[in-house]
């Protein structure tokens, strides 16, 4: 079985299309979205139509929960998104689950299985975010019975199999190469380019999980001029670069 996991578009519609069409090209079984999907001040209205219209297997990210939260406490990404949105659409997202098993052993989390908020494959430290260690894996993966663990939310790609045999993957991010966040403490997630990301779990005959990553290109000029006319100054380095602040 050959599983493409994309996640964290955040309403990139050009990244979102030319990571789509890549995959089409390799031949998978199915393609899973982990959510993070229309925040953001690019093109979250045709996003949610062209996903809504592939029916992929889909669960909701963070941003998902907070858009459709208290408009008082709400963070101008995902204000942005809900003034954009179509009540269906709305409706939809609102109808996304928080975790979705797609067979008994393939797990779908945003974060982790306990939280949409926790990075999974990365720690954050007064010094800033690393790469986590195997302990803080396995710890974070907890009892959660899945020989594959799709997440994503750090919009950062990594893999790290469990000495049990799990394997936790992250496709990284379709949609924004960096960003800068103070949840835990101030921290910045940069990928160092401005390609989509996404990733491909296959099994072998054998059982075992193995996952490719894959980097794509698309017009990230033009989402860049876009956040930019649609008030995001502060996104059009990260999508320009894959960095927050210049090189």
């Amino acid at each position: 079985m050959k599983i493409a996991a994309i996640s964290d578009i955040h309403g990139n519609l050009g990244a979102l299309d030319a990571v789509l069409a890549d995959i089409a090209r390799r031949g998978v079984d199915v393609i899973v979205n982990l959510g993070d999907i229309v925040s953001g001040h690019l093109q979250p209205r045709a996003t949610a139509a062209r996903l809504m219209a592939l029916d992929l297997p889909t669960i909701r990210g963070n941003h998902e929960r907070q858009l459709l939260g208290d408009p008082a406490r709400m963070g101008v990404s995902d204000a942005y998104a809900r003034a954009q949105l179509l009540p269906q659409q709305l409706a939809w997202i609102d109808g996304l689950p928080a975790s979705l098993r797609l067979r008994q052993d393939v797990l779908l989390v945003h974060g982790t299985p306990t939280s949409d908020l926790v990075y999974f494959l990365d720690s954050v430290t007064p010094q800033g975010s690393r790469a986590a260690t195997p302990d803080e894996v396995a710890t974070r993966a907890g009892d959660a019975e899945a020989a594959l663990i799709l997440c994503g939310h750090t919009h950062m790609p990594r893999s790290m199999p469990l000495p049990d045999g799990r394997l936790i993957v992250n496709p990284g991010s379709v949609g924004l190469q960096a960003y800068d966040d103070d949840h835990g403490y101030p921290h910045v997630m940069e990928n160092g380019t401005p390609h989509a990301r996404y990733a491909i779990a296959a099994q072998g005959a054998d059982g075992a999980w193995t996952a490719q990553f894959y980097a794509v290109d698309y017009d990230w000029e033009q989402a860049a001029r876009l956040a930019l006319v649609n008030g995001r100054p502060d996104w059009v380095t990260p999508l320009r670069t894959g960095r927050v602040g210049a090189a």
